[in-house]
């Protein structure tokens, strides 16, 4: 029989595994527009480094290059998109319902996925002037590991 003490270790560390677990998935609320910000990136490409950050229920992504310059960023809720006027590409930087379509028919090229989870798919396209096209659209992802991949 268990006794009284061996009952509540056990119940308190089910509790830290399951605290521990959970705020390994929270993301940042603060750090966005940073060339180095403490978050962890989440890029799926090793050319690209990707960040994201929550507050009040909005996802923000920033995509930097490797020198750490930010070079677009995000805000996601709810199916809904908004471009961040931030990034050195920010002007070439579109989101939204077939984002990456439009981007792709314009450009001419398929792009590189750099970000993708069950609701956000972020894409980059070089452009011939040395900028670079980042869309951001929704998409359903039906592979959990496919979508929760990424390069550290």
């Amino acid at each position: 029989m268990l006794s009284a003490r061996s009952l509540f270790r056990a119940g308190l560390f089910a509790a830290l595994a399951v605290s521990t677990s959970a705020m390994a998935r929270q993301f940042p609320a603060t750090g966005l527009g940073q060339s180095w910000p403490n978050a962890t990136d989440v890029s799926s490409s090793p050319r690209w480094h990707v960040y994201v950050f929550i507050k009040d229920g909005v996802r923000y992504i920033q995509v930097n290059d490797l020198n750490g310059r930010v070079r677009g960023a995000f805000a996601a809720a709810n199916g809904q998109f908004l471009v961040l006027p931030i990034g050195s590409d920010a002007e070439t930087v579109s989101a939204g319902p077939n984002a990456s379509a439009l981007t792709t028919a314009a450009t001419g090229q398929t792009g590189e996925t750099v970000y993708r989870d069950n609701d956000v798919r972020v894409t980059v396209q070089p452009l011939a002037n040395g900028h670079s096209a980042f869309a951001a659209d929704s998409t359903t992802c039906s592979d959990p590991v496919e979508c929760s991949t990424h390069v550290q």
